[in-house]
């Protein structure tokens, strides 16, 4: 509960305190737990507990807190000082132009993957023609994170959202409705890989698109990670390789002349599938870095 040992703590006979109060108790507790960047934590938790988020937020730190939003703020101090990650406890997280429902049945939205859908976002501008509906696909989407960007950003392009795990695809279709007039162009479909396409998408996909599991079974990771996080989503065999060779010897048969592949990856991956891709017959093969300049995704075409 919310400490109350303070004069102006919250009194559950009825009375309340301002936001302010709160905020200040939650820097406090973050950083006593050693939990990095307790400031950006507490102001999130507060933000979704008070419901003032963005500019609003000062001015309504000093409005009165509901008991329902203390209640909430008490549930997500708990599981924050738990170790669960903040993107989960707060229950969203933005990417790039979305705001998207996030919880442990799929993988946190990272900065990243960001850049990957950037990268499959250029490769339609650069396919777009006038009168052209293109046609994208998200192999693995989890959250959507990636295929509903490219949904959103460009009205010209139909989106296909695949994943094997109903679970994750139950938390894309909410994040669906969450983007207006663009959720009519995107279906979505289980199955696994490109066993989830229609048969008649062969030969005609413009941008293949994925961030699928590339972590080797014996890497270590993060205990915030590994504890939290779905790890089917994670880990792939073959030294994390398996599914990304799948997914850059099967492409040819769905791309259209000309059309991408976009592949997120390890850094140490890149060079192993530059040559996988030339292997496979693909072209135009450049290796791309993310915001921290390591080499991050693979971008190749079907010949045109």
């Amino acid at each position: 509960m919310a400490d109350t040992s303070d004069p102006t703590g919250y009194d559950p006979s009825g009375s309340t305190v301002a936001w302010r109060s709160f905020h200040r108790e939650a820097t406090t507790r973050l950083a006593a737990a050693g939990v990095d960047a307790p400031d950006v934590d507490a102001r999130r938790i507060v933000e979704a507990a008070s419901g003032f988020e963005g500019a609003e937020f000062h001015l309504g730190l000093d409005r009165l807190a509901t008991k329902r939003g203390v209640v909430r703020f008490d549930d997500m101090m708990e599981r924050r000082l738990a170790g669960e990650p903040l993107q989960y406890v707060v229950g969203s997280w933005g990417f790039r132009t979305l705001d998207l429902m996030v919880d442990r049945r799929v993988l946190i939205p990272r900065p990243e993957t960001e850049v990957v859908a950037g990268l499959a976002l250029a490769e339609l501008a650069r396919l777009a023609e006038p009168g052209h509906v293109l046609t994208a696909v998200d192999l693995g989407t989890g959250s959507g994170a990636i295929g509903l960007s490219l949904a959103a950003e460009r009205t010209d392009t139909h989106v296909v959202l695949t994943d094997a795990s109903e679970d994750a695809l139950q938390v894309a279709r909410a994040n669906l409705t969450g983007i207006g007039r663009a959720a009519t162009r995107v279906m979505i479909r289980q199955g696994s890989w490109f066993e989830a396409l229609a048969p008649d998408l062969a030969g005609r996909v413009d941008v293949v698109v994925s961030n699928p599991p590339y972590v080797a079974e014996s890497d270590p990771l993060p205990s915030v990670v590994a504890d939290w996080e779905p790890l089917e989503a994670l880990r792939a065999p073959d030294g994390g390789r398996a599914d990304l060779r799948h997914l850059i010897g099967g492409v040819g048969e769905w791309l259209r002349p000309g059309g991408s592949l976009v592949l997120e990856m390890d850094p140490t991956q890149t060079a192993w599938a530059a040559e996988a891709a030339a292997a496979a017959g693909l072209v135009d093969i450049s290796i791309r870095p993310d915001l921290s300049g390591r080499d991050r995704a693979l971008t190749a075409r079907r010949p045109a």
